[in-house]
């Protein structure tokens, strides 16, 4: 038992140290680009974080939540603001020609081997100090626009990686946590798509307030990444059949209308919506474009056909539940009319009934 308390505490500590990293790394990226030293200040979000840790790790024993990640909700706020900083800084947005890219790598790659290649002696300490220094350097001279969407990339990948390694709570099990995470993956593949396909477009670079919008919606669909409410599923209490349909279908079907609610104002619908904008208003139609439009309408048509469907059912079960109530009080009636009186055992109880019925002597051979 020990050693598996010491492997959650080992996940939960692991885990949020990469997302500390990764968002580090966001926050390096953006004072690179600005120039301005004091853009570090942004490293303090992490503080969230490291109190969710604290927090966690006394109350949880490392353990997550049920409904809810903070964990992840807390890496979203520390790596957000430095890719939209990213985004914003428009001049850094283009690459350069290839020649230039080439001739920097082949010197950089020359700098790299003489390092490696020292002509005086040193120490090992050293060299191992001035190649890191290299590499930074190389990692430096890639594009900006190289760097803007590796980052969205593996910001994608440790949402869903993250999620895998956190201790999962009472309120989810593992079964669950894996259709979680698949949805997570084609979520994660769409919304990639999203960012990457309408903030290249030259005419959406131009107008600064539609980049901001496309930027709203893209924070707006990582809201979902932390809630586990689309496959959570509730046990309904007999009760709540008498409460009439709105209970029942809350009750019944909760996992469903919240995945298929995450579907159509979460994801799909906005960014169905910011598509038809781009195509309609501001001419930018290509081949992926109109696809991925055609993909996020299907979606929603289906969603909403399915919640159609789900409420057609529940409204059937509620149709029949007058008729399966009386074919159960029709027989609990048979054996009063079968000319036993179960008031002349001393009671009106399914048991009383039951107990003549057992006992009573054969009197047909008499």
């Amino acid at each position: 038992m020990a050693g598996v308390e010491g492997l959650v505490l080992l996940n939960a500590l692991a885990t949020r140290l990469l997302f500390v990293l990764h968002s580090l790394v966001g926050v390096w990226r953006v004072t690179e680009v600005k120039k301005e030293p004091w853009y570090w200040l942004l490293a303090l979000l992490n503080l969230l974080l490291f109190l969710e840790t604290a927090l966690t790790l006394k109350f949880k024993r490392g353990r997550g939540y049920k409904w809810f990640s903070p964990a992840i909700f807390f890496y979203l706020i520390s790596i957000v603001p430095s890719l939209w900083l990213l985004e914003m800084h428009h001049e850094t947005q283009y690459c350069s020609s290839q020649s230039d890219g080439k001739s920097q790598n082949s010197s950089s790659k020359e700098d790299f081997n003489q390092t490696l290649v020292p002509s005086e002696p040193t120490y090992a300490s050293e060299d191992l100090i001035e190649t890191a220094k290299v590499f930074v350097n190389n990692l430096s001279t890639v594009c900006e626009k190289v760097w803007t969407l590796g980052l969205h990339q593996t910001f994608l990948l440790m949402l869903i990686i993250g999620r895998w390694l956190l201790p999962i709570g009472g309120g989810i099990t593992r079964d669950q946590l894996s259709q979680l995470l698949l949805m997570f993956v084609g979520t994660a593949a769409d919304i990639l798509e999203f960012t990457s396909e309408t903030l290249e477009e030259q005419n959406v670079r131009n107008s600064p307030a539609l980049v901001y919008a496309i930027l709203v919606i893209w924070t707006w669909s990582m809201l979902q990444f932390p809630l586990d409410l689309a496959v959570q599923h509730v046990v309904c209490p007999l009760s709540v059949t008498s409460r009439g349909f709105p209970s029942l279908f809350f009750c019944q079907y909760s996992a469903d209308l919240w995945n298929i609610g995450i579907s159509v104002f979460i994801q799909d619908g906005p960014f169905l919506v910011v598509r038809l904008l781009l195509m309609t208003y501001f001419k930018v139609i290509n081949q992926m474009l109109v696809f991925f439009a055609a993909k996020n309408f299907l979606v929603v048509v289906l969603q909403l056909y399915r919640l159609v469907v789900l409420a057609l059912d529940v409204h059937a079960s509620l149709k029949n539940q007058p008729k399966v109530l009386k074919r159960e009080h029709r027989s609990l009636s048979e054996p009063a009319e079968s000319g036993i009186s179960p008031g002349g055992w001393g009671t009106g109880s399914k048991e009383g009934l039951a107990i003549p019925l057992r006992d009573s002597p054969v009197t047909s051979e008499d």
